[in-house]
């Protein structure tokens, strides 16, 4: 087969700070994912990319060409609107567990196909696998079954979206290209649209423990995000938000599942009940269901009773215990005084450690592992207080996770963090 263009004029192009037309990014989308275009001529058009950049025209044929590597969903027959939800990734982030189920409550269709964990950040798949008997892997005629009958599903995405984008992250992951906006943005749009939500919010975070450790950096990918969503037909709104502090009390599989279903029964951490309920009203304006009681559904067990449901349909038992780990170790404060920082990534890494992620996609990873915080940024501590307690099935383990948390909190005399977890709205 002879190709239309050739993949050095196309690098050329780039690393001359050109732009590339149309046809072009189309015929190199294509032509790697089918393997005529290699992994470092790929490479260096990425590091190209990197370094100089895409226009908006650019990122969104990018983009358009990822989607039309592989299959579309159509939700269109379900008789409710769909929404969906998608965060840049963050230690301690559990919102998907309540928000699913919360926002269902309000007959908005939600499609949370979603990932495994790599490095610091939790794979949400992973920490619903801690619930005894629950499945992943669902047909897509399975998940719009559940979808018009249960409202939720949080669900493996099929490896038929966008399959470029598998391809492409993989080679991102190895050649340090992993940050670039256009190409960040490009990778989490393509597997959304391609989903064929009818809105989307996005949780793009900053911070310590976030990709995205500048607020400017933060807001200019969310913006072009929103972009992207909303030249592809889908309702894109953005809610940038702090991730220098872990997002509540634990970081780790089954650890967060115990904690999400303590926000579904009306109790839980604050920050974690208020990104939330902020998420979910994000949501539910987009589907146009302005005009609901968010808060009143967590308290008088309506999304409790939809989280049931919605673990039943997959193959779970709601009311099996979840996994506890057999050994725990406690860290204890050095010092009186105020917590006026924790940094997220220090957490992150040391539930890693203890076993709660991987290091590599087929790595396996325990349900029981995580750390657990009993005191955070603004509470007052003493001397001999806990701070945190390890949790790992291997206690081989405690000794490199205790490493990276000997730095990790900061105790002074006051805090003064941000007083909302939501920092901006784009959109």
């Amino acid at each position: 087969m002879t190709e239309r263009f050739d993949v050095v004029d196309v690098i050329r192009t780039k690393r001359d700070k050109g732009e590339l037309s149309g046809d072009q990014i189309d015929w190199v989308i294509d032509a790697y994912t089918r393997g005529a275009v290699a992994d470092e001529q790929m490479a260096a058009l990425n590091m190209a990319i990197f370094l100089n950049g895409m226009n908006r025209g650019e990122i969104a044929r990018w983009t358009a060409a990822m989607i039309a590597s592989g299959e579309r969903m159509d939700f269109s027959s379900l008789s409710r609107p769909t929404s969906d939800k998608h965060s840049t990734g963050g230690v301690g982030d559990k919102i998907t567990l309540p928000l699913a189920p919360l926002v269902a409550v309000f007959d908005v269709a939600v499609p949370q196909l979603s990932g495994r964990g790599l490095g610091h950040t939790g794979g949400t798949l992973d920490k619903m696998e801690s619930i005894a008997g629950w499945r992943a892997d669902l047909s897509n005629e399975e998940i719009l079954t559940q979808l018009e009958e249960v409202g939720a599903v949080i669900c493996a995405a099929g490896a038929g979206l966008a399959p470029a984008d598998k391809k492409l992250y993989a080679l991102r992951d190895i050649t340090s290209t992993v940050e670039a906006i256009p190409l960040i943005a490009s990778s989490i749009m393509s597997k959304k649209i391609a989903e064929g939500t009818d809105s989307l919010v996005l949780d793009v975070k900053v911070g310590a423990g976030a990709f995205m450790k500048d607020l400017d950096q933060a807001r200019e990918l969310a913006r072009t995000m929103v972009d992207l969503g909303t030249d592809a037909g889908v309702k894109t709104t953005a809610l940038l938000t702090d991730m220098s502090v872990p997002l509540g009390l634990t970081a780790g599989n089954a650890l967060e599942v115990r904690e999400s279903i303590e926000v579904l029964q009306g109790g839980g951490p604050k920050d974690v009940v208020e990104l939330t309920v902020a998420l979910a009203k994000e949501m539910l304006a987009s589907a146009g269901k302005g005009d609901v009681d968010v808060e009143a559904a967590l308290k008088d067990g309506r999304a409790m009773d939809k989280w049931n449901e919605m673990i039943r349909a997959q193959g779970g038992d709601p009311d099996a215990p979840l996994p506890v780990a057999e050994h725990t170790e406690d860290i204890l404060a050095e010092a009186d005084g105020v917590i006026t920082g924790m940094d997220a990534l220090d957490v992150g890494v040391a539930a890693w450690r203890l076993g709660a992620g991987r290091a590599r996609k087929e790595d396996p990873v325990q349900a029981v592992a995580g750390v657990e915080i009993h005191k955070k940024p603004g509470e007052s501590i003493a001397k001999g207080d806990k701070l945190f307690t390890l949790h790992t099935a291997t206690p081989e383990r405690f000794a490199r996770a205790k490493e990276v948390l000997a730095d990790a909190v900061a105790i002074g005399e006051a805090y003064t963090g941000p007083e909302s977890i939501v920092l901006d709205r784009i959109g």
